[in-house]
């Protein structure tokens, strides 16, 4: 009678304790607390008729009460810029099975590129006492870190660095794909290039920027102030600077673009487009080649990035680390047909 009035109040919220499972087991509660967390020192029988009432109360361990006792709490905070940015989903994937794989959770936030909502979300991360932080920062002061790093919180940084602080990054070779994207290009014959990338405060737009430039001054090829155009990644400003630049008396032959999101939209402009006109993106992006022609692409290695990041910060846990250190991954050049276009007229 007892057991069955317990399951009635269970539908209701109330959920059941190790003293319930002690209770239906006819055992102290330390032998429970043995077979939840899988000591040692319970026979076969006691641990049998244990997991039966585990079953039957439908018991869950409480991990914030092991959080308390133990201060940790086996879980790492992932701080992305956009959620729904496609490159984004394979370096989560990546983060979240290294930290399975180490018995931890993850939770994922989005700062949405404001730095913020980045501190906010970091530091609330903090205070549920994560062991973590693999960060995506979209500031460039990332000082609120530095008491929760010294009070043991590994901090791993991707795909940009910290702001003023001494930090493990991991990182793609942005300037280097770049300038190799750019250069492919001047190889088929182009001269007048155009270049549209993200917001110029961000590191890795910054450093696709430059090595556009490296790419075009290695060549000797001037540029024309009219053919860079840094900004909001939303289709309309990046199509106004893409017809700007198809547009004139000396309109580019071939564009160059900053990112995933650049690209589509330059995809849409140049089909809409009456003459063919070079494009290699940085970024690979779905679907890329099945266009016509396929869309030519610098790719980051977006997983590996994610892998690398979690691997690092596990070894800080671990105390296997001990410096910062700066991991700087290659990029591939990966041709398909619309980086191959020879300079039309």
């Amino acid at each position: 009678m007892t057991q069955t009035a317990h399951r009635t109040d269970n539908r209701y919220g109330n959920r059941p304790t190790m003293k319930d499972v002690a209770a239906r087991a006819g055992v102290g509660l330390k032998t429970v607390s043995r077979v939840v967390n899988g000591e040692p020192g319970v026979t076969p029988d006691t641990e049998r008729r244990v997991r039966e009432a585990i079953d039957a109360l439908g018991f869950r361990r409480n991990d914030s009460a092991r959080v308390l006792r133990k201060g940790r709490t086996a879980s790492i905070g992932l701080i992305l810029e956009d959620l729904a940015d496609p490159f984004y989903g394979p370096l989560s994937r990546a983060v979240e099975e290294v930290a399975r794989a180490h018995g931890a959770l993850l939770i994922n936030g989005s700062s949405a590129e404001d730095p913020d909502r980045e501190q906010e979300l970091a530091l609330a991360l903090c205070a549920r006492r994560v062991d973590g932080l693999v960060v995506i920062p979209a500031g460039d002061d990332h000082r609120y870190l530095e008491p929760e790093i010294k009070a043991g919180v590994a901090t791993v940084f991707v795909d940009r660095p910290a702001g003023q602080i001494d930090a493990d990054v991991v990182l793609s070779d942005n300037l280097g794909g770049a300038r190799d994207g750019v250069a492919h290009l001047i190889a088929h014959g182009h001269r007048r290039i155009g270049f549209i990338g993200d917001m110029p405060r961000i590191h890795t737009a910054a450093e696709r920027l430059r090595g556009y430039r490296t790419a075009m001054e290695d060549a000797g090829v001037p540029v024309e102030e009219g053919w860079m155009s840094l900004g909001a990644t939303d289709p309309q400003r990046v199509r106004r600077a893409a017809e700007a630049m198809l547009s004139g008396p000396s309109p580019v032959t071939a564009i160059f673009t900053g990112n995933n999101r650049v690209t589509v939209t330059v995809v849409r402009v140049l089909a809409e487009h009456d003459r063919p006109v070079a494009l290699v993106g940085f970024d690979d992006i779905e679907l890329a080649d099945l266009l016509q022609p396929g869309v030519t692409v610098v790719a980051q290695d977006a997983a590996r990035l994610g892998r690398t990041a979690a691997e690092r910060l596990f070894r800080q846990l671990d105390g296997t680390l001990v410096l910062p250190e700066r991991i700087e991954l290659p990029t591939r050049l990966i041709t398909r047909g619309s980086g191959e276009l020879p300079p039309a007229g």
